[in-house]
């Protein structure tokens, strides 16, 4: 078996009690379009195969590749794309199915991949992550709280965001130093999400969350004037961490 290698952020889960529970979140079932990200050592994996007959799996360790394969040969087909997954085209696999993404995300790169993911929502039917608890919390996080920000409005504009429990570190092998946690998430209908201008939407929470303790007045300065703020709804004097996700996006659809 391959050692997990530290530069790739590797955490093999290896608890069955955690594992079956996963699965059972997931409920794959014979026919979906399901593609695995970071598959490791096949943890989740060969559970998902047996239950789907085929899977796409999305490995960057080369080292990995092999025996998983070998590994999954007797429960189903395997395809396996060995690459970096965030050059991987999403909608291209779909090919007008709704794709199903799973994984265990490495904790270095988790956020680069949930944005990868968006920019694939229209093809996407669901997503279950494993994910640093702390990444999770943000996730979905409400206005108001310590932890809500950029990610949360990001994500909670284009999903529904359901946190469905944690995962200790003795669950992994060798034991991450954080706590783990199992995120759900639903990209809603395009109009439910009514964000007319993508780019605009992106360019105005990054913007809003860049300096924290600033007012929005000044925080997008460059972007919207008060009247602009005012017209969304909001008030120019509040700070981003209190605004809600429609509000966001209202300001961006004014502004485009």
């Amino acid at each position: 078996m391959s050692k997990p290698k530290k530069h790739f952020g590797q955490h093999f889960l290896a608890s069955e009690g955690i594992i079956d529970r996963i699965v059972r979140a997931i409920d794959p079932k014979p026919g979906d379009c399901m593609v695995e990200i970071g598959p490791g050592q096949g943890a989740i994996t060969l559970p998902l195969l047996r239950r789907l007959g085929e899977l796409t799996v999305v490995e960057l360790d080369r080292d990995l590749v092999g025996p998983l394969a070998e590994a999954a040969r007797m429960h189903g087909t395997l395809a396996v794309i060995q690459a970096d997954v965030l050059t991987v085209d999403f909608t291209a696999i779909a090919a007008g199915r709704p794709l199903r993404l799973v994984g265990n995300l490495p904790y270095n790169i988790s956020s680069p991949i949930l944005f990868h993911a968006l920019d694939h929502a229209r093809s996407i039917a669901d997503m279950h992550f494993m994910l640093q608890k702390e990444v999770v919390d943000r996730m979905a996080a409400a206005p108001g709280s310590k932890v809500y920000g950029r990610l949360s409005v990001m994500l909670q504009a284009y999903c529904r965001v359901h946190a469905l429990f944690d995962v200790p570190p003795g669950a992994f092998r060798p034991p991450p130093k954080v706590d783990s946690a199992v995120v759900r998430l639903l990209p809603r209908p395009r109009d439910e999400a009514g964000i007319a201008d993508h780019a605009r939407f992106a360019a105005v929470v990054e913007a809003a969350f860049a300096q924290r303790r600033k007012t929005l007045r000044n925080a997008l300065s460059a972007l919207a004037t008060g009247d602009d703020l005012r017209a969304a709804g909001i008030d120019p004097g509040a700070r981003a961490e209190t605004i809600p996700v429609p509000a966001f996006v209202a300001l961006a659809n004014q502004l485009a």
